[in-house]
């Protein structure tokens, strides 16, 4: 009997090389030729025909469970090999039927009145904080480092990230800042060690996260400068803030609020106060997240094309002042974390288990293929109420950069949390 998964795999790969042995132990070469040679094997014929039926999904699946395996190549190259072939066409009315299947129940659920917030967050950032400690950078930054210039470390790369947004900020002593989506808490202490007398909030709704945070920020000397506090933004109230800043946090508001995230947005902002919103974006709409994603990651989340985010923001009275996009700095990140983890993956089984590992590589692999080759690209907005709130000019930005830079040269080393 013709194998699906062969007839599906031979439409697609039609440059590149892949040695393909499947349930039945009948091997195939498949593509030109060209490049170095990815050698996979598929385990069993559930797994065969589970991926054949729901590549989106149950390819990771398979990987997970060990049941599609790489002999030669790693995830990542092998992802790379059928990106740069999805020009050709695979989609039967099948696989078209669940697709739109899958849009439609996203777009309900994300329309859902259920307030969901904390239950996603929980999902992926109340994991052992010893996971996030295997790949991030000393701070802890989980966003997109900003390697400017070329070739910096990882956490040189994150410190310009908190540098550059700082700078955009426009931030001067003495204000109120709020930080949406706190994270470890990295953020909020580089902007008060950076500016004598601000007063900052950070907002998170993982449990874990917040636990870190106060730690690190006492150990600094902080604690009467920066809090941390378990609360979903849509409930804060009776503030204004000087500036507010949220860095990779958007992409977990959901399609069905941005709205209200704006509106929130205005009420806390005050009338001469400045955001930074940096997020993940893309140059059109998907309508829904990619599957695996969608299950084992980030429930919930959503990556909003340009389009889909300023009406909402217009809408709210909101200005945007300055737009910055950075094309390929997530993927020079991923790709950190991604070597990062798997240099450490007796430490990732130990923690977790080997499908656990395979979850998280596939993930990691998923997400730096998908900026590298599907468009995807971190936006930076700055937004304020009244349009003399910034500067007419951007010569701003370098010259508050260079300041920093002075700042950071003098501040103390951070230390990594123990466990």
């Amino acid at each position: 009997m013709a194998s699906a998964l062969f007839s599906l795999v031979k439409k697609l790969i039609r440059k590149g090389s892949l040695k393909l042995t499947l349930a039945s132990g009948e091997t195939h070469m498949i593509g030109d030729g060209s490049g170095e040679t990815i050698v996979a094997r598929i385990a069993d014929q559930q797994a065969e025909d589970a991926i054949a039926r729901d590549p989106t999904l149950k390819l990771g699946e398979m990987y997970m469970e060990g049941r599609f395996i790489l002999e030669q190549g790693d995830i990542y190259e092998f992802l790379s090999l059928v990106k740069q072939n999805t020009t050709n066409e695979i989609f039967d009315f099948r696989m078209a039927a669940l697709l739109l299947g899958r849009i439609v129940l996203q777009q309900i659920k994300s329309r859902s009145p259920i307030n969901r917030n904390k239950y996603n967050v929980a999902h992926h950032y109340d994991l052992s904080a010893k996971l996030f400690d295997l790949f991030l950078d000393e701070d802890w930054q989980y966003s997109c480092a900003y390697f400017n210039p070329p070739g910096i470390s990882l956490y040189e790369a994150q410190v310009a990230k908190k540098r550059h947004i700082a700078a955009k900020l426009l931030v001067e002593p003495g204000q109120k800042v709020l930080e949406i989506g706190s994270g470890w808490g990295g953020m909020a202490m580089y902007l008060a060690e950076a500016y004598p007398g601000l007063d900052v909030t950070g907002i998170t709704l993982s449990e874990e996260q917040l636990k870190v945070s106060r730690e690190r920020a006492a150990k600094r000397g902080l604690s009467d400068r920066v809090r941390f506090e378990l609360q979903d933004y849509r409930y804060l109230t009776g503030k204004k803030f000087d500036r507010i800043v949220s860095v990779g946090m958007f992409e977990h508001v959901g399609i069905g609020d941005y709205g209200k995230f704006f509106n929130k947005i205005a009420e806390l902002l005050d009338d001469n106060g400045v955001m930074l919103l940096h997020f993940i974006t893309r140059p059109k709409p998907s309508y829904a997240t990619n599957a695996f994603i969608e299950k084992y990651i980030f429930p919930g989340g959503y990556i909003p094309s340009i389009g889909e985010t300023t009406p909402p923001l217009e809408k709210a009275g909101l200005l945007t002042r300055d737009i910055e996009t950075l094309p390929m700095h997530y993927a020079y990140t991923l790709r950190h974390w991604r070597n990062n983890f798997v240099a450490r993956k007796a430490d990732a089984v130990a923690l977790y288990d080997e499908k656990f590992f395979r979850m998280w590589e596939f993930y990691l692999a998923g997400s730096e293929m998908g900026f590298r080759w599907d468009e995807l690209f971190i936006m930076q907005m700055q937004i304020t109420k009244n349009q003399f709130a910034v500067p007419d000019n951007r010569n701003y930005i370098a010259e508050r950069e260079a300041k920093l830079k002075e700042f950071e040269a003098t501040r103390a080393p951070l230390e990594k949390v123990m466990f």
